[in-house]
Order: C-alpha cells, then sequence, then structure tokens
C-alpha cells in the first residue's frame, strides 16, 4: 500500500521533527544543513570547473535534491551499503567522502577518489559504505538486492541502499530487484529521487501510475512511501524506520522522495523542456531554505546558520585549488584496481 508525501508543514518536535517519528535536535540539524551546504558548494564547483575545461566528459549534478542524500544518510549505520547512479556526487559526499577527493576525482586528478579512474559517474568509495555509482540506468538494484543478501547471510544486521532515479522505475531491473528482495526479505531500502524527469521525458507521460516507484511497492509485497525529498527531516525519519523495520527481518520498503534537480539532467542540457512556473515552484523548495526554516523555527541564530555556509564554502574553495594543484594519475596504476580474476578466493 503506498502511503501519501509527509506533511511539509511545521510540525512537533525541537526542529519541527515530522509528527509521529523522533524529534531532530537543534545540534543535529545544523548539522544536516551544513552537510547540504557543503554539497551545494561541491556541486557549484564542479559546474563552474566543468565550463573552465578542467572537467572532462560530462557532469549530471544534483543541486536541488541534497536532502535525500543527506537526510538518508543520517539514518543508517556507518556499516550500511550505498548505491547510486551516475548523478551520485550527493551521495558520495553525504557518506563521508571529502570534497577534495571528488572535485579531484572530476578533473582526472591523480589525488581524486578513484585515481581517476572513475570521474563523474562511477564515484565509489568502499571505506565508508559507498559502492558505486552507475551509468547503466537500474542496473545497481539487483547489486543492492545481493548486498543485502550478503549482509543476512552473515547475519550483520547491514542495511543495503540503492538510489535511483524515476526513469529507473520503467526498466526491468527494477522488478526483478524488488520481486526477489520481497521473496527473501532481504534487508534492501529502494529509494527513488523523483526529479519528475527521465532525463528530458515527463515520467508522467510514459507511465501507468502517479507515483512510478511507490505505486508499485504493492506488486512485490512491500510497502510504499511517498515523501517529501526536499525536506532533509523528512527523509531521515523515513529511512530510519524503514531500515529499523529491515534490519528486524521484514523485509524491504520502497521510498519514493519527490524532488527536483536545479541543473539540467547534464552539462550539455539547458532544461528549456520544463516549464517556467514549474522550476520557480520548486526553486521556492529549496531543500537548503527548508532546513533554515526549521532551524529558525528551532531557535538557531542566523549568525549560526551563516557560520555553516562559510565553513562549506572555504572547504570547497580549499578543495578546488587542491584539485588545480594536484598531479596527474601514475600511469603505472593504470590496470590496478579495474577487474577481478573470477575465481573463487573470495569465498574464504
Amino acid at each position: 500500500m503506498t502511503t501519501p508525501m509527509t506533511s511539509t508543514g511545521p510540525a512537533s518536535g525541537p526542529a519541527g521533527g515530522p509528527p509521529g517519528g523522533p524529534p531532530i535536535g537543534a545540534a543535529e540539524l545544523l548539522t544536516l544543513y551544513e552537510r547540504m551546504a557543503l554539497i551545494r558548494a561541491t556541486e557549484k564547483a564542479a559546474y563552474d570547473l566543468f565550463m573552465l575545461g578542467l572537467v572532462k566528459g560530462t557532469t549530471h549534478l544534483a543541486a536541488g535534491q541534497e536532502a535525500v542524500a543527506v537526510g538518508a544518510s543520517a539514518a543508517l549505520r556507518a556499516d550500511d551499503y550505498v548505491f547510486a547512479t551516475y548523478r551520485g556526487h550527493h551521495h558520495a559526499l553525504a557518506r563521508g567522502a571529502s570534497p577534495a577527493e571528488c572535485l579531484a576525482e572530476l578533473m582526472s586528478k591523480g589525488t581524486g577518489m578513484c585515481k581517476a579512474k572513475g570521474g563523474s559517474m562511477h564515484l565509489t568509495k568502499a571505506t565508508v559504505g559507498m559502492l558505486g555509482s552507475y551509468a547503466i540506468v537500474g542496473s545497481h538494484l539487483p547489486m543492492a538486492a545481493g548486498a543485502a543478501w550478503s549482509a543476512r547471510i552473515r547475519g550483520t544486521g547491514q542495511v543495503a541502499v540503492a538510489f535511483f532515479g524515476d526513469g529507473a522505475t520503467n526498466i526491468g531491473a527494477f522488478h526483478e530487484a524488488l520481486n526477489l528482495a520481497s521473496v527473501w526479505k532481504l534487508p534492501a531500502l529502494f529509494i527513488c529521487e523523483n526529479n519528475l524527469y527521465m532525463e528530458y521525458t515527463p515520467i508522467s507521460q510514459v507511465t501507468a501510475v502517479a507515483n512510478p516507484a511507490a505505486d508499485r511497492a504493492a506488486a512485490y509485497a512491500m510497502p510504499g512511501h511517498v515523501i517529501d525529498g526536499n525536506d532533509v527531516v523528512v527523509v531521515k525519519q523515513a529511512v530510519a524506520e524503514a531500515a529499523d523495520r529491515a534490519r528486524r527481518g521484514d523485509g524491504p520498503t520502497v521510498i519514493e522522495a519527490r524532488t527536483y534537480r536545479h541543473y539540467g539532467h547534464s552539462r550539455a542540457d539547458p532544461a528549456k523542456y520544463r516549464p517556467a512556473e514549474e522550476v520557480e515552484s520548486w526553486l521556492r523548495r529549496d531543500p537548503l531554505d527548508i532546513a533554515r526554516s526549521r532551524l529558525q523555527a528551532a531557535g538557531v541564530p542566523p549568525t549560526a546558520v551563516a557560520e555553516a555556509d562559510e565553513r562549506a564554502d572555504r572547504v570547497v574553495k580549499d578543495a578546488i585549488e587542491a584539485g588545480k594543484n594536484a598531479p596527474d594519475p601514475d600511469p603505472a596504476e593504470a590496470l590496478t584496481d579495474v577487474w577481478a580474476d573470477g575465481g573463487a578466493a573470495w569465498r574464504t
């Protein structure tokens, strides 16, 4: 059964936590806000560096979708697994990757997160549970199911989370992963970042149900929730509840987070196909502005918020300079960490 979007209005709790959910204290909310501000500044840097010719290839920016990554990560354990799409900068940063290693990777530098082998679309940092960004739409959902299966067999209590866009809900791998996860009651969370567009096509024009992810959950005997993906508090609460359910052995959950990207699909896309009034409406619901309103309601002084912004900007400015001055990748490492021999050694 699909549950409706959580209210985005004022609610109870020290920092306006959603009714029925655990409240988030002002100090924690300020921390989450600063993480979102850091991601926003990093995405702006990625855009500027691309325009300067310092980022090769393309980039898929997630400015406007920060609350999904930050809220979800705040609800997860440090050893949980995360799988993301090619629009995955925010997930890597939310899990603990630094702006310096992210931007260096985008600039193809040896100090990059993947030593220049991943680029914008394949950010991976296993030490923080970020098990990759994947350019093939929907391909990582079965991988998340596999990771969840591994956690279940080992009895670790870990949860595997797959973040994906609305377009992936019309891919076969989406349905296969959900079905298998339900049959085996895997500790998996399937979180759809529904930004209304599958590249350039409105998802509503090519999908039979109103909520492309959540409305299909019932077909696989799992809960489906539609939430406000621009409210970091709402996201954290929804993911925390789903993760607790998964750890209890009650199986997977689909969460559809309604959000909106501020940029086009990629750097080659001016996004002129989106109605101006739609863009303006969503920009008025900026995740950072919503968090600022919650902070104000919680009594956090504006100076504390401004200081958080300044810290984030300073970190990213330092990351930009570090990336520009970083060495190129070492050719001797070109073939390291890129393949497995297919043997059975991993089983022992």
